[in-house]
């Protein structure tokens, strides 16, 4: 449940907003259906994507959230979206979002992409974390790399994605918690490891 945000005004309060991130690690998850183009996402997300909750939960339009991701960011992320929907696979990312209280942020993607027996996008999951402490801590604004899929963290990441994703067609609430709960830790891990990566190739 998203907690009450918004202002009288109706804009969202950015300390709220930063209290309510700073209490979670991981902003929630991400599941997009090639087939209506349209993507679910917690409420979290909508939010930091300045989307609106309640129709985020039903889904909207993958467009939407392309459209909150910060200009000098959003072609390369982009373009890398498309790469991993049109290839199936694995998609990870760092990039900065203009959040619904104005503020940018730095988030980090990680998902799976999915294409059927031929070829074509099915659709794609994954997790969305907040790390616009970390960089903002380390003052290390540097282009991303993407990262080699050989690392057993990343591994265990995209296993984990995946089992959620099946996990939810069965509709059992006390599995979807402790994957929900596995994808969390593994969110928290990933975003300490990137931090790590980054010092060691500023040194």
């Amino acid at each position: 449940m998203v907690p009450k945000l918004k202002l009288a005004s109706g804009q969202t309060s950015p300390e709220a907003f930063q209290a309510a991130l700073d209490a979670l690690d991981v902003i929630g998850r991400w599941e997009w259906n090639a087939a209506t183009d349209r993507a679910r996402v917690d409420g979290f997300v909508a939010l930091l994507f300045d989307v609106d909750p309640d129709e985020a939960e039903q889904g909207v339009l993958l467009s939407l959230f392309i459209d909150s991701i910060h200009p000098d960011d959003r072609e390369r992320i982009f373009a890398q979206i498309r790469r991993c929907r049109a290839d199936g696979g694995t998609y990870l990312a760092e990039y900065r979002v203009i959040s619904a209280d104005g503020q940018t942020r730095w988030v980090l993607d990680r998902g799976r992409f999915s294409i059927d027996h031929l070829g074509r996008s099915v659709g794609g999951a994954g997790i969305l974390v907040d790390i616009t402490q970390m960089r903002m801590s380390e003052d290390a604004f540097s282009e991303v790399e993407t990262h080699s899929m050989e690392r057993p963290l990343d591994r265990a990441a995209e296993h984990a994605i995946a089992a959620q994703q099946a996990i939810v067609e069965l509709q059992d609430a006390e599995l979807k918690a402790r994957a929900d709960k596995l994808l969390m830790a593994l969110g928290r891990r990933l975003a300490q490891q990137e931090v790590r990566e980054r010092r060691r190739r500023m040194n």
